[in-house]
């Protein structure tokens, strides 16, 4: 196996505070001031960061059950002309020729763990924090150990030129928290989260009654309540719900629909926080709340806007990285299929996180029969 070791990672205490659900950061954690200081070490990792252009790779990073669908809709994505950029298939990959870094951060997972039920949410999210930052050093980091029984050899793993954090959370903790670091380092890699990303979609396509549907430690975190109040939209309004569940999302969506009625605004976007979805599904249903065949359904109909709009992580990220490519010219340009490596965090001997370079074939028996 491959690693790459980032030395002296402590646990390190954080104070936050909380205002109407929103989560605002005191202070950049202890960890970033200590890195950015190692001039020679991490901090120079961290300095050569988005400076190598289009031979850098993308970096993936997050849960498996997010990082592993995502990836896969990358791969196989086709919704653009590759010649001139319009929204037209043309049969061929839109992100032919480069490198995803897959960074399953299985030492930490599940990131619900962070945010339990019953304690303080500023005082429980540090760790989710740190995993931010060490995960980013991952991605840019080039030096990996192969240990055996009789050697170590050492190789050169690709740089990452744009940073994808799948979890919602860590749009708040722990990405700004990279931003510092390069800030203070002089690194400049593109960093996207699905938080601000969808946000920003739902509110330019003319949508102002915004609702989320997350899970319960999401919703508890206030990650997506502090992404909407930094945006200072003082014309539009979020609700986030975790809807009862059910045997099937339809019912679910129905479960939802009920829980938002009740705040007498009409429903414009519903932004799904989630990766394992078929949203086929929820526009079959919706057809059907369209035709007002029962009473709740005429409810719900008036309830939703007539340009309700359902948008999800995956398209979101996959078309902002396409023209973030594009615009900043970082392309590759190769004639080959997008390739996929993967990597997994574990704890190494030291007690401390250490990245390892998996197999497909690892992957397939690990992980993938669970997200399917």
């Amino acid at each position: 196996m491959k690693r790459i070791i980032i030395p002296g990672l402590a646990a390190l205490a954080v104070l936050f505070s909380c205002n109407r659900g929103a989560v605002a950061l005191k202070s950049s954690l202890p960890l970033v001031v200590s890195i950015a200081a190692d001039s020679t070490g991490t901090g120079r990792v961290v300095a050569q960061a988005g400076k190598y252009g289009a031979e850098g790779s993308i970096a993936i990073i997050g849960q498996p059950e997010e990082v592993l669908p995502l990836s896969r809709h990358f791969q196989t994505a086709d919704a653009v002309d590759n010649i001139d950029g319009r929204p037209v298939r043309d049969s061929l990959p839109d992100f032919a020729g480069e490198r995803f870094d897959i960074i399953l951060d299985a030492y930490n997972e599940a990131y619900a763990h962070f945010i339990p039920e019953g304690k303080d949410v500023f005082e429980s999210a540090d760790s989710l924090r740190e995993a931010a930052v060490r995960n980013a050093v991952f991605a840019w980091d080039t030096t990996c150990v192969r240990s055996s029984s009789d050697s170590k050899q050492t190789l050169e793993k690709t740089r990452a030129k744009i940073l994808i954090f799948t979890s919602s959370m860590q749009g708040v903790f722990g990405v700004s928290d990279v931003d510092t670091l390069q800030t203070l380092c002089g690194g400049k890699s593109i960093l996207l989260t699905p938080t601000d990303i969808l946000l920003e979609q739902a509110y330019a396509s003319g949508a102002r009654n915004l609702v989320v549907w997350t899970g319960r430690a999401t919703r508890r975190s206030g990650a997506w309540q502090s992404v909407f109040a930094r945006k200072g939209w003082a014309d539009a309004s979020l609700v986030v719900l975790t809807p009862e569940s059910a045997l099937d999302i339809r019912t679910e969506f129905r479960n939802l629909l009920r829980q938002y009625r009740s705040s007498g605004r009409p429903m414009d976007a519903l932004i799904m926080d989630s990766y394992n979805f078929d949203r086929t599904y929820l526009e079959s249903e919706l057809s059907l709340i369209r035709r007002e065949g029962t009473e709740e359904d005429s409810a719900f109909n008036k309830m939703i806007s007539k340009g309700f709009r359902i948008l999800d992580p995956q398209q979101a990220l996959i078309r902002t990285t396409y023209d973030m490519l594009r615009s900043q010219r970082l392309f590759t340009h190769r004639i080959a299929r997008p390739s996929l490596h993967y990597y997994e965090t574990e704890e190494g001997e030291s007690g401390l996180p250490v990245l390892v370079e998996v197999t497909p074939a690892y992957i397939q028996e690990t992980y993938v029969q669970d997200f399917r």
